[in-house]
């Protein structure tokens, strides 16, 4: 279990970056705002923690990976999380850094192999190394209490009751350093689906350019051409919401 005050940083997220002291320093906390996010919720914009930019997804489609779980109880027990939720310890929740709101995971202890199922609806945990936050009774059923933290591996479960996101959509095909690769490939992209974008955004220093495809009115159509972008080798491409005007 961990002591610093991650949650409370993440609910104040929704709407501004601060300073925020906690038990193991101080947290730089700052929500990135541009035309293409602005309709968002808090909690689906890009955002920083102490310089470490972080994108939510749009989609948790197959979604999977290993790394150390830690547990967070009761003393943020009644307090909102970051999607607005009062968080309740005693309830199957977890909070993950980027995935939507809503996602349903499977959750397994690879040192005991017991395994769980929770739904995302927090932020964090922003420790090095460590991937997934969970309420005390999902640290309970996987056996971590006593120890704190844990090695997992999470999967995504199909059907996840996500939130409602109203489109036109995009699919994110990929982020590069050197501009020049991202353009040429933006404008092979355009020839064929009609539209293409690149996205410049900065990560620990350094600038990508991220290249983006079409406009679908739904979330199937995009969806679609995700499948595609996969089945031909780019399993990183993800959906996101463009903006409407």
């Amino acid at each position: 279990m961990h002591n610093f005050c991650g949650k409370l940083i993440l609910l104040f997220l929704l709407l501004v970056g601060f300073s925020a002291c906690t038990a193991q320093g101080e947290y730089q906390v700052q929500v990135h705002e541009s035309a293409a996010t602005k309709k968002l919720k808090g909690h689906q914009k890009p955002y920083s923690v102490n310089g470490e930019l972080y994108e939510p997804l749009r989609d948790h489609h197959g979604y999977a990976e290993e790394g150390m779980a830690s547990w967070y109880g009761p003393d943020f027990h009644g307090k909102a999380t970051s999607c607005g939720e009062i968080y309740d310890m005693n309830a199957m929740t977890s909070a993950h850094k980027i995935l939507p709101m809503g996602t349903k995971l499977r959750v397994t202890n690879l040192r005991n192999n017991r395994t769980i199922e929770v739904r995302v609806n927090d932020r964090g945990p922003f420790v090095k190394s460590r991937i997934i936050d969970l309420s005390y009774a999902a640290a309970k059923e996987l056996d971590i209490i006593a120890s704190g933290t844990a090695p997992v591996r999470i999967e995504s479960i199909p059907g996840s009751d996500l939130e409602i996101i109203l489109g036109p959509f995009t699919v994110q095909i990929g982020a590069f350093i050197n501009p020049d690769n991202a353009y040429r490939l933006a404008s092979q992209l355009e020839k064929r689906y009609g539209s293409s974008s690149v996205q410049r955004g900065w990560v620990n220093g350094t600038l990508y350019h991220r290249v983006r495809v079409g406009s679908y009115p739904q979330f199937e159509e995009a969806e679609a051409v995700r499948i595609e972008f996969e089945k031909n080798g780019t399993p990183a491409a993800f959906i996101m919401a463009l903006d409407k005007n």
